[in-house]
């Protein structure tokens, strides 16, 4: 059974552009042995990621960032069973935050950033879909 996971966190420590290619290296080492498939978006000290796969190996990966120092504030923002995958093509895609227009972000959000601590989860996947779909997603491999 496939499942879609999507949580924000908050960075426990500031990150710096290496922190963050480390972290994806590190997903797009890992995740395709699980079959797990995804994209994360970092922006400031705010993690928006969707993970797919197989329930378990989804919910071992969540439960594994729960614990990671790195994280802080972890919180679920959507889960379901899913019949297909959106972010299949990426074993973890990166937003590319630099890319991101301000008018997209207030498409969505009160104000012009990535804050999915106040919006559903339903309008931070939407907005990674629309993000996916303008070519703001980096790393396509699978």
């Amino acid at each position: 059974m496939l499942v879609r996971l999507l949580y924000a966190s908050r960075a426990a420590t500031p990150q710096n552009q290496k922190t963050i290619a480390a972290i994806l290296a590190e997903c797009q080492k890992n995740n395709p042995p699980h079959g797990i498939t995804g994209v994360l978006c970092y922006s400031d000290d705010i993690y928006l990621q969707v993970l797919e796969g197989g329930r378990d190996a989804v919910c071992e990966t969540f439960n594994s960032i729960v614990r990671d120092a790195r994280h802080e504030s972890v919180r679920l923002l959507s889960f379901e069973e899913i019949s297909e995958r959106r972010f299949g093509g990426w074993s973890m895609g990166q937003v590319n935050v630099s890319k991101i227009n301000s008018s997209l972000l207030l498409k969505h959000a009160e104000k012009a950033e990535l804050n999915p601590f106040s919006v559903s989860g339903k309008v931070s996947m939407s907005l990674l879909e629309e993000l996916m779909a303008t070519a703001s997603v980096l790393g396509r491999s699978s």
